[in-house]
C-alpha cells in the first residue's frame, strides 16, 4: 500500500525530520531535476541548450523549484526564474520547452490563477498549484476557500511529490491536473509511513492480501449467503451471487424474498438458491448460517428488506438477519441500506454484532444514512459516517473510500466512467462477500474488492460494458494477478 499524508500531517512530519530543511530541499530539488531532464529527453532531441520556465512562489515549494532550477544550469539548460507573487491574471509564460510549477504547495488557502504555460508542458512540484492537498478540488471552490470562487489550478503533464501521496492527488479534481505522480524518496519516507492512517491499495496489495486456496480446499471454507431480491427484482441476486463465485467464494446460497429460483428465470448452475417467505423471512434466511463465512444482504429487496411493519430501522427483517448472525462478516448495501434507516438505527444494529459490517453506500445512500450527502471533504465525511455508527463504510465513487470505526482509511482510485452503468454496486458487492468468504479482513476486502472491481472493468469494454460483463473479468483479472 501507498501511505497518503494530510497537508496537516506532512507538516508534522517534516517538523519532525532529522535533517535541516535546506537539505530537504535540495534533495526535493534534485528529484524535480531528474523529473525535468527525463521530460525534456521525451519532448526534445537533447536537453544541452533547452528553456526551462520556473514559476517559484516564497516558500518551501518555491524552494524546491529554485534548487532544481540551479541543478538544471549546471547541466546546461537555460532556466528562467519567475516569482510567482509577480504574476497577474491571466499571464503567459514566456517560450519554454518545459515550465516548471512550484508556485504553491498543499498549504495554500486562496484561489490561484495559473499562468497559460504557452504551450509548454508543466512539472508540478508536490501538487499542481491551486489544488487543494486535502480534498483535490481547486482552493476556494467550496473548501477551505472563505467563499471565493475557485481559481484555475494548473495543470501538470507530470507531477512528483515527496515522502508520500497527498490526497489532492488522488481525489477530487486532482487526477485531472496532476497528470503521472512519482513519490520521490527525500528521507522521510518512514517518517510518513508512520504518519499515514491513510493507504492507497495497488495490484501488488491484491497479490498478497488475498489467501491462496490451501490443497486440501472444500467448498464450504469460503461459502458466502447472500440475501437479495424480491419479485421483479431478480437481476441483483444474479449479478451478486456470480461475481461472488468469480471473486472465488467456493459456495454461494442465495435466499430470494418472495421468489422461488424458477419464478426469478435464473439458469441451472452452481448457484443453490431458494425462496424465502415474502415479508418476515429473516429467521428461515439464518437456517444454516453458521456453516457460512460471510453474508452479503441488500440488492433488489425492495419493500421487502423492511418487511410487513414497513418502517425501517432495528425490527426489519434485514436488521433480525445482521443481529441473528453476530459473529459473520457482513456486507450491507442498496435496499439493505435503506432498510436499516438512518446512523442511529444501524449503530444500534452493530452493537448488537460482533464481526464485522460493511456499508456501501453511493452519495444518495450516504445522504439517506447521515441527512448530508458527502462535503468537499469526502473523506472526513466516510470517517465521521464509520466512527458514528461502528460499522465499515465504504464510500463509491471514482476512487473509493473504506473508513473504519477507528478513522483508518483505505482508498481505490482504479474507477472509472465504464462502471457508470446499472447493476455494477451489485457486483461490487458480490465480489467483497466473495473476498470475506476467502478470509480477507473487512476493510482490506472492501478496498480490494472496489480495486479488483475496477481494474477487471478496465479490460472490458470502452464502451457498452455491462454489468452482467463483469464477473467473467473479475475471474480472469484475478486469475491473472494471483496466478
Amino acid at each position: 500500500m501507498i501511505p497518503v499524508v494530510t497537508p496537516e500531517e506532512m507538516a508534522g512530519v517534516d517538523r519532525s525530520a532529522p535533517e535541516p530543511v535546506e537539505v530537504l530541499i535540495g534533495r526535493a530539488g534534485a528529484a524535480v531535476a531528474r523529473a525535468a531532464l527525463a521530460m525534456l529527453a521525451e519532448h526534445t532531441d537533447g536537453i544541452y541548450g533547452r528553456k526551462v520556465v520556473v514559476v517559484a512562489g516564497k516558500g518551501n515549494n518555491g524552494g524546491d523549484g529554485r534548487a532544481a532550477a540551479a541543478r538544471l544550469e549546471r547541466r546546461g539548460v537555460s532556466v528562467t526564474l519567475v516569482e510567482a507573487a509577480a504574476l497577474g491574471a491571466g499571464a503567459r509564460l514566456p517560450d519554454a520547452d518545459l515550465v516548471i510549477d512550484a508556485a504553491y504547495g498543499t498549504g495554500l488557502t486562496k484561489p490561484y490563477a495559473a499562468p497559460d504555460p504557452n504551450g509548454a508542458p508543466v512539472l508540478a512540484v508536490d501538487i499542481p498549484s491551486g489544488i487543494s492537498g486535502l480534498t483535490g478540488d481547486p482552493v476556494g471552490g467550496g473548501e477551505g476557500g472563505g467563499g471565493e470562487p475557485a481559481g484555475s489550478p494548473a495543470r501538470a503533464e507530470r507531477t512528483v511529490t515527496f515522502a508520500a501521496l497527498k490526497p489532492g492527488l488522488v481525489l477530487g479534481a486532482g487526477p485531472e491536473h496532476t497528470g503521472t505522480v512519482e513519490v520521490a524518496g527525500i528521507g522521510l519516507g518512514e517518517l510518513a509511513a508512520e504518519a499515514a492512517r491513510m493507504w492507497l491499495v495497488t495490484d501488488n496489495d491484491v497479490a498478497t492480501g488475498i489467501p491462496a486456496r490451501p490443497r486440501n480446499a472444500h467448498k464450504w471454507q469460503s461459502a458466502l449467503q447472500v440475501v437479495a431480491g424480491s419479485p421483479g427484482m431478480s437481476g441483483a441476486p444474479w449479478m451478486v451471487s456470480r461475481a461472488a463465485m468469480r471473486a472465488g467464494a467456493g459456495y454461494v446460497r442465495l435466499g430470494m424474498p418472495g421468489m422461488s429460483p424458477t419464478e426469478a428465470g435464473l439458469p441451472p448452475g452452481e448457484l443453490v438458491s431458494r425462496a424465502l417467505p415474502g415479508e418476515d423471512w429473516a429467521e428461515e434466511a439464518l437456517d444454516g448460517i453458521e456453516r457460512v463465512k460471510a453474508l452479503v444482504v441488500g440488492p433488489g429487496l425492495g419493500a421487502a428488506g423492511r418487511g410487513s411493519g414497513g418502517a425501517p430501522g432495528d425490527a426489519t427483517p434485514v436488521a433480525r438477519l445482521l443481529a441473528g448472525a453476530p459473529d459473520t462478516p457482513a456486507v450491507v448495501d442498496a435496499d439493505g441500506l435503506n432498510a436499516l434507516g438512518d446512523l442511529d438505527a444501524v449503530a444500534a444494529v452493530v452493537a448488537r454484532r460482533r464481526a464485522p459490517t460493511i456499508l456501501t453506500p453511493h452519495d444518495g445512500e450516504f445522504a439517506r444514512l447521515t441527512g448530508d450527502a458527502p462535503g468537499p471533504d469526502r473523506v472526513a465525511s466516510a470517517r465521521a459516517a464509520a466512527r458514528s455508527c461502528g460499522a465499515i463504510v465504504l464510500l463509491k465513487g471514482s476512487v473509493t473510500i473504506v473508513a473504519s470505526p477507528e478513522g483508518v482509511v483505505l482508498l481505490s482510485s482504479s474507477g472509472s466512467a465504464r462502471l457508470a452503468t446499472a447493476g455494477t454496486g451489485d457486483v461490487l458487492s458480490g465480489v467483497i462477500g466473495g473476498l470475506l468468504a476467502r478470509g480477507v479482513p473487512a476493510a482490506l476486502a472492501g478496498a480490494l474488492g472496489a480495486h479488483v472491481h475496477g481494474r477487471a472493468a478496465a479490460t472490458g469494454w470502452h464502451d457498452g460494458l455491462v454489468a452482467t460483463d463483469l464477473p467473467d473479468l473479475v475471474a480472469a483479472w484475478m486469475s491473472a494477478v494471483l496466478g
